[in-house]
């Protein structure tokens, strides 16, 4: 399948599976840069021009009904349920994420479904094989992202979609997605600190970067933003004549009852922007007259339908332990949350408690299972964790920090996932306990009561590679999980409730795990 050439080749090999295969040629495409760089015009940007005309994808994308979406947070909820609403009033629906949590088919979305192996293989030869026989010195093949956008554009004009729905991977001017130029209408999700390595340190620079997406006469749509960054919008959209206007929050009373299908406050913004989306998408289509849905008042059922089932993996999750030795069900139970901003960590701090108070069959304990990108800042992200948690009463009595099991350099599937990797460096993971120390040890002094999580009898030196009064630091993913799982065995009267935040790729771990 993969050709032969100067540009590097996949060795096929008859011991895996096509999709592996696959999964194996992806990974070829991972690069250890940044995926977008202000310093270099976005790793030279304009290469996707060139992927797009060599995939003679030109004519497709500029007659594709597309819906572009950015954002620092909320911007996969608003795809979301924005894809619900428009799936929900009959009309084929292609809708691209990221990241993936399992598996790299979840990023492309056809009528809600995730795209099935067999489409999925087919595609994606078909772009690989295009791409490495055309590929030169000076187009090389494109990174990992860019190629995935592309291939979301090829599965979307091949299927026949109605509408597309795009959510940019990182920013939003040199985002892979920016090569969409005549969208029917671009929504900016809430703005907030993140990327900024790569985005700018001000908010004002990173709305800059978001704005990127807006186009010439396009009508546009943003959730209240801090004055900084809504001044920057403003600039940017009055710059390409680009209407932009404020959508509101979602009054809960327009669904007659019902609650949102992603959990949280949060989510009313990110459905208050979906309805205008979605509205604008329906009017600009010609699909329905000019004002004929009246958020103010009333909302039609197929909206009420679609933002009251739409599903977000990874986002507000509760799953119980399914692992059979364990005889009461329910007795670990991990809340999963891929927050790794500091006002996500926020939201998902307040979700968390709110949640844990639901459960009151038994008594409880709360832990914290932890890692984040070495990017972000843990003294930004855990002070608001405690903080808020502690607002609610709900206190931690250990955190577990864990390296990721996925691989940068490596995009698996459920099968490919190994307990055998090679031991991580966890120096990161030991920078993190020492932030997590000295925050506990000012909240509360050294007075944290342990024994709700105390294991008898077993031998877990070669396990943990540091212990302190308040956290433990994890040579694996793996390891943690059954370090949680023998100490809810021995604590039968005490419900486990853990919290998995910090990183996507964490919690995609941690299902990944729970699921073999």
């Amino acid at each position: 399948m993969a050709q032969d050439d100067k540009c590097g080749s996949i060795e096929a090999s008859s011991n895996i599976s096509p999709y592996d295969e696959a999964m194996d040629a992806l990974s070829s495409l991972i690069t250890q840069k940044s995926r977008a760089d202000s310093t270099n015009s976005g790793l030279r940007f304009e290469l996707m021009f060139d992927y797009v005309k060599i995939l003679d994808l030109e004519e497709a994308i500029s007659k594709m009904n597309i819906i572009h979406v950015a954002g620092t947070k909320g911007k996969g909820s608003t795809c979301t349920f924005t894809e619900a609403i428009l799936r929900n009033c009959g009309f084929r629906t292609g809708l691209f994420t990221s990241p993936h949590l399992i598996d790299v088919r979840e990023r492309f979305r056809l009528d809600g479904v995730d795209i099935s192996e067999e489409k999925f293989l087919a595609y994606f030869w078909w772009c690989w094989d295009r791409l490495k026989e055309n590929c030169t010195d000076d187009i090389p093949m494109p990174n990992l992202f860019r190629f995935l956008a592309l291939l979301a554009f090829k599965i979307f004009a091949a299927e026949q979609v109605d509408v597309a729905i795009m959510e940019v991977g990182l920013g939003g001017k040199f985002d892979a997605t920016n090569v969409v130029q005549t969208p029917i209408v671009c929504g900016i999700a809430s703005l907030g600190y993140d990327h900024t390595e790569i985005l700018g340190n001000t908010l004002g620079a990173i709305a800059g970067e978001k704005a990127g997406i807006f186009k010439k006469g396009v009508p546009a749509f943003t959730v209240p933003q801090p004055d900084e960054a809504m001044e920057v919008l403003k600039e940017k959209a009055a710059q390409l004549d680009v209407p932009l206007q404020v959508a509101y929050p979602l009054d809960s009373i327009l669904l007659n009852g019902l609650n949102l299908g992603l959990v949280g406050e949060h989510q009313y913004v990110n459905a208050g922007l979906a309805i205008k989306l979605c509205s604008t998408w329906l009017q600009n289509t010609g699909q329905i007259e000019p004002d004929s849905v009246d958020q103010n008042n009333s909302l039609p059922q197929q909206f009420i339908k679609g933002l009251t089932t739409a599903t977000l993996q990874g986002r507000a999750q509760i799953i119980p332990d399914p692992s059979l030795d364990i005889e009461s069900v329910g007795d670990l139970v991990f809340y999963l949350d891929g927050a790794h901003s500091p006002e996500s960590m926020e939201v998902c701090a307040d979700w968390f408690s709110i949640a844990i108070k639901e459960d009151v069959s038994k008594d409880s304990t709360q832990i914290l299972l932890f890692n984040c990108m070495s990017v972000r800042d843990p003294q930004l992200l855990l002070p608001r964790l405690v903080k808020t948690c502690g607002g609610h009463g709900v206190n931690f009595k250990k955190a577990l920090f864990v390296p990721n099991m996925s691989l940068y350099t490596k995009v698996g599937s459920t099968s490919s996932l190994s307990s055998t990797e090679p031991v991580a460096d966890v120096s990161w993971q030991l920078a993190l306990q020492r932030v997590w120390e000295s925050i506990i040890s000012g909240e509360r002094g050294n007075n944290n009561n342990n024994e709700l999580v105390s294991i008898e009898g077993k031998d877990y030196s070669e396990t943990i590679v540091k212990s302190c009064d308040n956290s433990l630091v994890f040579s694996s993913l793996p390891l943690a999980i059954k370090w949680l799982r023998d100490a809810a065995k021995q604590n039968r009267s005490v419900r486990m409730q853990v919290l998995v935040t910090g990183s996507l790729h964490l919690v995609g771990d941690v299902m990944k795990l729970l699921k073999k």
